[in-house]
């Protein structure tokens, strides 16, 4: 079988997986956050919503590590699945994250054009994002983790630049008014479900540290790089969220958060240079979101055709640049078919009910580990099972739905095709 070149180390690992998490959600996700919350509960809700869906993220993120130490090859839970726990909890995994991740990858381009093209021009320009990105993916891995470096730099740098803006020069919020003192004014129970529906729509903006698994078979020394790679991004990326959420909380307030689609520029609306650099630093977090999306489908989709659960001519890997190269351009088909055709509004919480459910695979396999492949307790493997479920339960219904359909009809087509070629 024909492997991929290992390439990458810890730092590169590290630049992906932020790539992927800083993203686009750092300037969108907050909206629908706060509004889950809004109803019954206050800005420190949000909070607690953020500190709810880090925990989840970091124990999926240790079930990941220890499961990419084992089975340093690309696939990710596709893989971890089929060897842990049987080829039909490999295949659920890995259909819900390619075909969730394929959605999330028009979105992240329409956020793009959104925020970098002239009206009327943001579909054609999302569509050559696709093709762009794609087309650097096609050239190497290296390539992919170099531009992916620099994205993660202008990024972090952008929101350096907004939080003293937003400081120095918004109308800072009382603590009181900004929701910081009070947290449940509400009915309980309605405060709960807020809370918990807030934590399933941002665990969306922490999922990017599935990229570094998938990409097992690309690093030097997994067991250590992985691991590590994975605990740091997702550390990092925990800590501008906060820093964005407080920022964001005392400047805006609950209210003021849910009521903008751009809450970031909202902040900093007063000092028009700023939000200049909010939009070019919005559109580069799209593109790094995007580049490494393409990156981890294009591997996930090599692992499954290798098992022949995706059509096999996509298991080939490019002879020069050592890249699923197939499995690339067809993702960038069917990615700008959607960026063309398909409104994507409700994208974040679709995308979200499917990566809770590839981390679910994920806990219950790193269960089943014991010995020397035991890296962390069992304990945080029940942690993140039980939190998988219960954010899915919460999010909104119809994102609930359109994703117990979508899975149905993977699992039907996989039946079928056993049935055809047992």
């Amino acid at each position: 079988m024909t492997q991929l070149a290992r390439r990458l180390g810890t730092t590169d690992a590290v630049v992906i997986g932020l790539g992927s998490m800083i993203g686009a959600g750092v300037f969108a996700a907050f909206t629908p956050a706060a509004s889950a919350v809004l109803p019954a509960g206050t800005g420190a809700a949000l909070l607690l919503a953020l500190a709810l869906a880090a925990v989840v993220a970091y124990a999926n993120a240790t079930s990941s590590a220890q499961l990419a130490a084992q089975y340093p090859v690309a696939g990710g839970t596709y893989v971890y699945g089929r060897e842990r726990l049987g080829p039909w909890w490999g295949y659920l995994a890995g259909w819900g994250f390619v075909i969730g991740k394929t959605a999330s990858c028009a979105a992240m381009a329409l956020t793009f054009a959104a925020y970098a093209a002239p009206p009327g021009w943001e579909r054609p320009v999302a569509a050559a994002a696709v093709v762009a990105l794609a087309a650097v993916n096609y050239r190497g891995v290296t390539r992919t983790a170099r531009l992916t470096r620099w994205i993660v730099a202008l990024v972090l740098l952008t929101l350096a630049v907004w939080t003293a803006v937003a400081w120095a020069g918004g109308t800072v919020e009382a603590p009181a008014a900004a929701g910081l003192t009070v947290l449940v004014p509400g009915a309980p129970g309605e405060v709960v479900y807020g809370v918990l529906q807030a934590a399933g729509l941002l665990f969306f903006a922490f999922a990017g540290y599935a990229r570094i698994a998938t990409m097992g078979e690309e690093v030097r020394n997994p067991r250590r790089t992985i691991p590590r790679a994975i605990v740091l991004a997702l550390a990092g990326a925990v800590v501008v969220y906060a820093v964005v959420a407080v920022t964001l909380l005392a400047v805006l307030g609950l209210d003021g958060i849910a009521g903008t689609t751009a809450p970031l520029a909202e902040a900093v609306a007063a000092t028009p240079w700023a939000g200049v650099v909010v939009r070019v630093g919005a559109a580069a977090a799209a593109l790094g979101a995007l580049l490494a999306l393409v990156a981890g489908i294009g591997r996930t989709s090599l692992a499954m055709a290798r098992e022949g659960d995706l059509p096999r001519f996509l298991s080939a890997v490019h002879p020069r640049y050592r890249v699923p190269h197939r499995a690339e351009v067809a993702l960038a088909v069917v990615a700008v078919t959607l960026v063309l055709t398909v409104d994507l509004r409700g994208a974040i919480g679709f995308s979200s009910f499917g990566v809770l459910v590839y981390y679910a695979v994920a806990n219950a396999s790193a269960w089943t580990q014991d010995g020397e492949r035991r890296l962390y307790p069992r304990a945080l493997q029940a942690v993140g099972l039980a939190g998988c479920a219960v954010l899915c339960a919460t999010l909104p219904l119809p994102a609930v739905l359109t994703g117990l359909g979508v899975f149905a009809v993977g699992l039907l087509v996989r039946a079928l095709r056993l049935r055809r070629h047992p």
